[in-house]
Order: C-alpha cells, then structure tokens, then sequence
C-alpha cells in the first residue's frame, strides 16, 4: 500500500498561484496512476485532475482546465498540481490519489482510487 501525503496548501489571494506536491512512500509511483481531487465544505469531492503513470495522458475537470497543471516526477515519487490564476471558488481541502495501473488511463471517479493523502488546505480570498 502506499502512503501518500500532500503538501504547498495556503492561503492565497485571487489571482494567485499555488503548487501542491504530493508525496509517495512504501512502494513506487511507477506502478500508479493518479488524481487530485477537492473538497469545499459541505460538497462532495470533486475531479480536479488526472495524470496516467508514465505522465503521458492527463485529464481536467473543466472549471480549471486552462488554470491547473498536472504533473510527475516517478523519479521523486511526487506527483504535482501546479494552480494559477486562483479563484474563491477553487477553496478546498485538496486531495492527491493513487491507483495501481500501468496503463495511459487517467481516472476520474473517487471510486477508482485505492489510496489517498489526507489533503492540505488551499484558501483563495477575494
């Protein structure tokens, strides 16, 4: 099983950048594919982004498509969103996900993931 935790939450005016880092210990990203998702107060979690293992298919939900980018480093084990042009509406406790696949699948779903970090805090003020 892996273990994952996030890092680079904050509070960030509107208009700001933020990089979030998710890091992987206890087996090799290699093996996974994975996602960051979020979750405002009192909503459900929501897709953000997906990358495949080898980081050669992404995916975005449409309200950051443009803003968010993800990406990978298999040789740090660390997966990364990087987040510009910040909205009040991008508040959440953000979340990174792994699942075992060595296809160029990305994954939208939280159904689809196995494991997960327990999330940073990002706050966008107006």
């Amino acid at each position: 099983q892996v273990q994952l935790i996030e890092s680079g939450g904050g509070l960030v005016q509107a208009g700001g950048s933020l990089r979030l880092s998710c890091a992987a210990s206890g087996r090799t990203l290699r093996d996974y594919a994975m996602g960051w998702f979020r979750q405002a107060p009192g909503k459900e979690r929501d897709f953000v982004a997906a990358i495949s293992w080898g980081g050669g298919s992404t995916d975005y939900a449409d309200s950051v498509k443009g803003r968010f980018t993800i990406s990978r480093d298999n040789a740090k084990n660390t997966v990364y969103l990087q987040m510009n042009s910040l909205k009040p509406e991008d508040t959440a406790v953000y979340y990174c996900a792994a699942k075992i696949s060595r296809s160029a699948v990305t994954y939208s779903t939280t159904s689809a993931y196995g494991s997960w970090g327990q999330g940073t805090q990002v706050t966008v003020s107006s």
